[in-house]
């Protein structure tokens, strides 16, 4: 049986030394030989087969880290891995601290189309495989049609509408050989909470940036505009999965949701939960007060909605081993996952067709402060979100 681990990564502003990526922004050559330092430490700690790394603005820096991973991985690999005159080589042990380099691994970079000139730079993201790619890699940023969402007033007539014609981010798509499989793996970033301001013509600066004037009402519309955008760009990945699982595809998605679990962003990309049955719901074509669904309708259903759902390695791997301490941001004293792997029912362990099991889940997150720690300086250079990692293993 083949077995593979896939984790995803957020890098938090990857980019070389000296260059002003947001306003005032940038690396030392000194900042950016930690900053490098620390994310090849962590890259060998994970030892991932597949990676979604998000906040990456140029393929080059993301080269480095690799390349100094690899370097790293292959020196604690002539400390720890016996010669081949070694009697006891061959234990399970070796074989789980050995490092496997990613000089043969495939690399797709997805650069951000709203990548401007210093001081004003966009990230885009990547996906790393040790197991390369079946298919050209596939980006989605700009919408082919307008995305354009209708409201209606309450009894009828029209309420306006919201456009989204391209996302903040890229969505980056590969196709992984797993055994005798191809899995569809999506990874994202999508809007972030952070408020989204006009700035008016003729201004140097949107008026809600200015706390010294604070304007409570205003700066609520800013994440009024994040969260709109954020969900329509949950909508538009839910349709690219759904493309894929429409296909019969396995399909798992990477990535930084900005969002907790629970919120609806969140639910757009993974598609609603179930109800256990609907034989107890009015049929929406009810000509009387007690027609409601059969029991076989209820099952078709519940099928309907398993069969497109995603579902999250965190919970499932809460579920297998009654933990829930589970993070990967940490922010005015919250602690929060944002950061996720959504599975297909292709992984589900309540699945009877299942073609793969998650055997175990990662978190990588001891490196995350809230701000208020006396080391909260360290995550300027360290990314600051956690990293997670699912053990996939397949049945074929």
């Amino acid at each position: 049986m083949t077995a593979f681990t896939i984790a995803t990564f957020n890098a938090k502003n990857l980019i070389g030394p000296d260059q002003e990526f947001y306003r005032f922004e940038q690396y030392t050559p000194e900042e950016y030989a930690w900053k490098q330092d620390w994310l090849a430490d962590q890259l060998v700690t994970m030892d991932a087969d597949i990676v979604g790394f998000q906040e990456v603005f140029e393929e080059k820096p993301l080269l480095e880290v690799i390349k100094e991973a690899d370097a790293r991985g292959l020196a604690s690999n002539s400390a720890t891995q016996p010669g081949r005159g070694k009697p006891y080589r061959r234990k399970v042990i070796f074989r789980k601290l050995a490092y496997e380099p990613y000089s043969e691994a495939d690399l797709a970079f997805a650069p951000n189309i709203a990548d401007g000139p210093p001081g004003q730079r966009r990230p885009g993201l990547a996906i790393l495989s040790r197991r390369g790619f079946a298919e050209d890699p596939e980006v989605v940023q700009v919408l082919d049609a307008p995305l354009r969402i209708p409201f209606a007033e309450f009894g009828g007539g029209d309420a306006g509408h919201f456009t989204l014609t391209r996302l903040s981010r890229p969505i980056l798509k590969v196709r992984v050989p797993a055994g005798k499989r191809l899995i569809t793996v999506f990874n994202c970033h999508l809007k972030s909470k952070m408020g989204e301001f006009i700035r008016p013509e003729g201004e140097p600066f949107a008026r809600e940036i200015d706390l010294l004037r604070y304007d409570s009402a205003g700066r609520m519309l800013g994440a009024l505009r994040a969260a709109l955008r954020r969900m329509a760009e949950a909508w538009v990945l839910r349709k690219l999965v759904l493309e894929e699982l429409d296909k019969g595809r396995p399909v798992i998605v990477l990535g930084d949701i900005n969002d907790g679990e629970n919120a609806v962003s969140t639910e757009i990309v993974t598609g609603e939960a179930p109800f256990i049955n609907y034989a107890w719901m009015e049929r929406h074509n009810a000509t009387a007060p007690d027609d409601r669904y059969t029991a076989e309708e209820a099952a078709q259903i519940r099928d309907s909605v398993e069969r497109v759902r995603l579902h999250s390695a965190e919970q499932l791997f809460v579920r297998k081993s009654l933990r829930d301490m589970v993070y990967t941001t940490a922010y005015g004293g919250a602690y929060e996952s944002f950061d996720q792997i959504l599975l297909s029912r292709h992984f589900h362990p309540d699945y009877d067709k299942r073609i793969g099991d998650m055997e175990y889940f990662s978190a990588f997150n001891d490196h995350l402060t809230d701000g208020a720690h006396p080391e909260a300086p360290y995550n300027k250079l360290a990314s600051d979100h956690g990293q997670v990692m699912a053990h996939i293993r397949m049945r074929d």
